[in-house]
């Protein structure tokens, strides 16, 4: 329970943050138009898998600014960075991320074999 309330309602920890998200969404403004689209859509689809307080996807949207101002400064297009599939490279991103996907997936698992485990132990 405390490390509930310690990633939820720290608020010296939500302000930092905020600041922070705030100075990442600078750095996208000042990023070509199209580097624009692309990351706020990037973003969009994202937020949608995001799991518990999103610091995680901070981090994932941070390492997504760096590479597209890197990008962007190389005179790259943005979908030579990303690729037509553009879902398939946000999929990349979040690989190594908590999502929710993740937690319906083991909540699944866990019901099923608890299910079975149940119902084996009640035929014996």
């Amino acid at each position: 329970m405390k490390q509930f309330f310690d990633e939820y309602f720290n608020f010296s920890k939500m302000v930092k943050n905020k600041r922070k998200y705030k100075k990442e969404m600078q750095r996208v403004k000042d990023l070509p138009k199209d580097y624009q689209y692309v990351f706020k859509q990037i973003q969009n689809h994202m937020w949608k898998f995001g799991c518990g307080s999103g610091y995680d996807m901070m981090e994932v949207q941070c390492d997504l600014s760096d590479l597209f101002e890197e990008s962007a400064a190389d005179g790259k297009n943005v979908l030579e960075i990303t690729g037509k599939d553009v879902a398939g490279f946000v999929d990349e991103l979040l690989k190594n991320t908590r999502t929710y996907t993740q937690d319906w997936r083991n909540k699944l698992n866990k019901k099923i074999n608890k299910k079975l485990r149940d119902d084996k132990s009640e035929k014996c």
